[in-house]
């Protein structure tokens, strides 16, 4: 076979698939299964190391062919002559199915030896290398002995180290690698994703464990076993862990508390956003009003009025950040986002849950439930203490058992509705304005349009969060718009409202209320009219710094028992759906506060 192919056709494996599935199967499932990734500090560190050798492709040169003079495997003495060393080579075999990109490759004559770079330092086991880094390296040299060349050792270079460590290309090492491949190679088929590593010190630091959960999927795969085995609802809490513990030790958050980018909110009419290199400049009136790089930018939201240029929209596009379209008056119209996402068994999934009467009722009793729950924690917590309020709290007691009784979403939508009836009667018990004013006055929900500042608020609040769980969704994979309660119709985002409901209470409600018991939002800042209310510029300001606040803010986990924030609890619960959809966990469980 000529040198120097680099492909061998689609169903080719990369050098580093094969890396990522013999390191952890899951992890390759999600990277190259479902088209998963995320970026930390060590593989932006291992892209930096990486860098010299990344930087020029060398063409191998061809293995010399040269007489033997003690026997088979002995070559003719090649002087002083220094090694050849070729960077970033281009490697591949149709009889391995495999294709690489060898960092450097050091040739003298018919050998030649692989070097790999890693960014960490030696390990302290006897092989002072991983069983992961070692499949590797004998790859390659598979690799180059398909080229011609004898290669009986490489070696793997520790950046952190400053040292390399030689590694002997032996029988059972080269057995293990061939195994190791065409296992690889299968694992490219499977839709089912793989078992989560138990405990595994490879998760601490693992760039995607925020999307593979395998501390959380093993919690709540436990407590549904536990849940099979007594046939006891009542004895179980609501919550999947006790103290955020499981058999196999502490829940570990492995993702960060908060997300390092948030969402870049524009909403000054006639703004127009371009891009300088990898920023956002925002301009009005030829004025520069903000500079922000997109490596802090989670979303853009267009409020109304604002206008980006192409260039920009490809940038978003081609690093999947996506761009949110609000009206002026804050309906929320979609999103725009690059397809980067290949994965489609999730939505294939979504869509027979969907087809499944029974899974759908379930699903659905689940989310009135919790949303109950979250508004009755939400009044009695917020609420003056008064008979009213006291009424309205039995009002929603009483209602609870009835949800498990219903046979229909049509019913549901009713018990759904008395619930929300006696919650919003209190809701201005939990409004305690610095100032007092007429403005607040609150009897009942009304929208579309809002007839006074409250519900003004309140729709605003709903739109935004609908926009972070659509965002947050189509993360995941999955398709908004197609839901299980809230049934689909042209326009509404019913999955997203779906996954919404739980949390209208506990983000958006409470968001609304600190915007007006702190003053942020004032009631001189609405304009009314005979059917409607509209927020002016400072009330949305005002709203906004609320709600994003709210998002920030750190709680500890009432499934998992660890610090995370509201941003980050509603892309982990797009995560567990997506699981529960894909059968990787047997139960979806919302957040229901304490």
């Amino acid at each position: 076979m000529p040198a120097n192919v680099s492909v061998t056709g689609d169903d080719a494996l990369t050098l580093d698939m094969v890396g990522q599935y013999s390191f952890c199967p899951r992890r390759f499932h999600l990277m190259y299964v479902e088209g998963r990734w995320a970026d930390n500090q060590y593989t932006v560190e291992g892209r930096h190391v990486h860098r010299r050798v990344d930087r020029v492709d060398h063409l191998l040169p061809e293995a010399e062919k040269r007489g033997a003079k003690g026997g088979k495997g002995e070559v003719e003495d090649q002087g002083d002559e220094p090694p050849v060393v070729s960077r970033s080579v281009p490697l591949a075999s149709a009889v391995l199915g495999l294709t690489a990109k060898l960092d450097l490759v050091s040739s003298d004559g018919n050998e030649a030896a692989p070097v790999e770079t890693k960014r960490g330092r030696v390990p302290s086991n006897a092989e002072r290398c991983y069983d992961t880094q070692r499949i590797q390296l004998m790859a390659q040299g598979l690799l180059l002995r398909e080229q011609g060349y004898r290669s009986d050792h490489g070696m793997i270079y520790f950046a952190g180290s400053r040292s390399r460590v030689t590694v002997p290309f032996t029988a059972e090492l080269e057995q293990q690698t061939r195994d190791m491949i065409v296992r690889t190679q299968a694992a490219t088929h499977l839709t089912v994703i793989p078992d989560p590593l138990e405990d595994s010190p490879k998760c601490v630091g693992c760039s995607v464990a925020g999307i593979c959960m395998p501390d959380e999927t093993r919690a709540l795969r436990e407590i549904s076993a536990m849940r099979a085995a007594i046939k006891d609802e009542a004895r179980v809490a609501v919550n999947p862990s006790a103290h955020g513990e499981t058999a196999s030790g502490v829940i570990r958050r492995l993702y960060p508390s908060r997300p390092t980018a948030t969402p870049l909110y524009v909403q000054h009419q006639g703004a127009y956003v371009s891009k300088r290199g990898e920023s956002l400049i925002v301009k009005a009136e030829g004025e520069e009003l903000s500079k922000v790089g997109t490596k802090d930018v989670s979303q853009l939201v267009l409020c109304g009025n604002v206008q980006v240029s192409t260039q920009t929209m490809h940038l978003l596009l081609e690093t999947d950040i996506p761009v949110v379209y609000f009206s002026s008056g804050m309906w929320f119209y979609g999103t725009a986002q690059g397809m980067t996402l290949r994965n489609a068994y999730d939505r294939a999934a979504q869509f027979s849950v969907a087809a499944d009467s029974t899974r759908s009722l379930a699903f659905a009793r689940a989310v009135v439930r919790d949303k109950a729950l979250n508004q009755k924690t939400q009044l009695r917590r917020n609420g003056v203490t008064s008979p009213e309020v006291d009424r309205a709290l039995r009002d929603i007691d009483d209602l609870l058992p009835r949800i498990e009784e219903v046979d229909c979403v049509e019913s549901l939508l009713g018990i759904e509705g008395n619930i929300a009836r006696a919650y919003f009667s209190q809701f201005s018990s939990m409004v305690k304005p610095r100032e007092m004013d007429s403005a607040w006055d609150f009897n009942a929900r009304n929208r579309r349009p809002p007839k006074d500042p409250m519900n003004a608020m309140l729709s605003f609040a709903y739109a935004l969060l609908a926009k972070e769980c659509t965002v947050a969704l189509l993360a995941e994979g999955l398709d908004p718009y197609w839901g299980f309660y809230h049934r689909p119709r042209h326009g509404r985002p019913a999955l997203a409202l779906d996954l919404m409901e739980p949390l209208r209470p506990i983000i958006a409600d409470s968001a609304v209320i600190t915007a007006i018991n702190t003053g942020m939002v004032n009631g001189s800042q609405f304009t009314m009219a005979a059917s409607a209310c509209c927020m002016d510029e400072g009330a949305r300001k005002g709203l906004l710094r609320a709600y994003e606040g709210r998002l920030d803010q750190l709680i500890t986990h009432p499934a998992f028992e660890y610090r995370c924030s509201w941003r980050s609890a509603i892309l982990l619960q797009a995560r567990l759906l997506s699981r529960w959809l894909r059968g990787d966990i047997d139960r979806y469980i919302n957040i229901v506060t304490r």
